[in-house]
């Protein structure tokens, strides 16, 4: 089956690598559960450009993108850009799975074990 590419913009390219190279705590805590395929043996990306926005993770064997939603999604108005990208994101068919940093730090076990209900619901959907 040939990868359908999610078009982005080529401008955020470096942005994302800059980010990559100032990850938060909560991104750093998750990437090292989710890098070298530890996660039911699928890749993930990090600080990934789609269309006009740079997802923080991102797997395209699942289509699933997941954001870990920190202070700055407390400040007001983040609701509606979050909300606004993620319909975005879901109408070029991924799915956006959203965890709280706290989330991250005081539950990670309950995050991962989100992920993995997430992965095999997909690929029980693909066996059909």
């Amino acid at each position: 089956m040939r990868r359908k590419i999610i078009p982005y913009d080529k401008k955020l390219k470096e942005y994302a690598r800059r980010l990559r190279n100032k990850s938060t705590k909560s991104e750093i805590y998750l990437w090292m559960n989710l890098k070298g395929r530890q996660m039911k043996g699928y890749d993930f990306h990090r600080q990934k450009p789609l269309i006009h926005y740079i997802a923080d993770f991102y797997c395209y064997e699942l289509k699933l993108v997941i954001e870990l939603d920190g202070i700055t999604h407390d400040f007001p108005g983040a609701d509606v850009r979050d909300a606004r990208r993620q319909r975005k994101l879901e109408s070029v068919g991924l799915t956006v799975l959203r965890f709280k940093d706290k989330e991250v730090f005081e539950d990670m076990e309950i995050v991962l074990k989100r992920i993995e209900e997430y992965i095999v619901v997909h690929e029980g959907k693909r066996e059909m």
